[in-house]
């Protein structure tokens, strides 16, 4: 039960830090150190661009990750955070530069327990999105990464932009027949572009770590 005293109780490990291009993941063992641990994760400047990329953004500005990892009774690990950042996309109607501020609140349990089935050599996991495996430990910096890909407008748009002020959508020029030109929301690739982005950004911030 939480109380006065919890203010005595001595912090765990801080999971990130500002100006920090790698946050650091917290293995089984750093979460053992205490039951709470801060995340406080507000990326550098090589992070922010990295995510830009891969996300194929215009812009990526006042990107923030903060909140805290929780033990629970049953050996599972809860993350509760509020993800903050400024993008800036293309308009689905003109191609002319959208910015939205994202303000979401990120909720993960990380499952000790979870139950994975294999067939073959795929993983069935919960249909819980908020669920994840712990595994070897908890990163919450690629929790950050996701959080901020799901957050995304799928279809940014220039307030009034219309086809018929952008002169797109009829004719047959180069744009006919494109999202972005008629219009109508992208097919499957581009519905999952912001996914196969991430997967690569996950990868690359694997990468870096192992030769830290």
């Amino acid at each position: 039960m939480s109380g006065p005293a919890d203010s005595n109780r001595p912090a765990g490990p801080r999971a990130g830090s500002t100006g920090s291009a790698h946050p650091r993941r917290l293995s089984l063992r750093d979460l053992a150190r205490a039951p709470v641990h801060a995340i406080d994760i507000r990326p550098a400047a090589d992070e922010i661009e990295a995510l830009r990329r891969a996300l194929d953004l215009v812009a990526l500005r006042k990107l923030s990750f903060r909140g805290e990892l929780r033990a629970l009774d049953d050996g599972d690990w809860a993350l509760r955070a509020h993800l903050g950042a400024t993008v800036v996309q293309p308009c689905v109607v003109t191609l002319e530069p959208v910015t939205t501020r994202l303000e979401e609140d990120v909720v993960r349990r990380f499952t000790a327990t979870a139950e994975v089935h294999r067939e073959g050599e795929a993983i069935e996991m919960p249909e819980d999105d908020t669920r994840e495996a712990l595994g070897t430990g908890i990163d919450p910096d690629a929790v950050m990464a996701e959080a901020l890909a799901l957050a995304l407008p799928q279809y940014p748009r220039l307030p009034g932009a219309s086809l018929a002020s952008s002169g797109a959508g009829t004719g047959s020029g180069a744009g006919a027949g494109t999202g972005a030109a008629s219009g109508t929301a992208p097919g499957a690739d581009e519905n999952d572009r912001p996914f196969s982005a991430l997967a690569a950004l996950r990868d690359k911030l694997a990468k870096d770590r192992g030769t830290d």
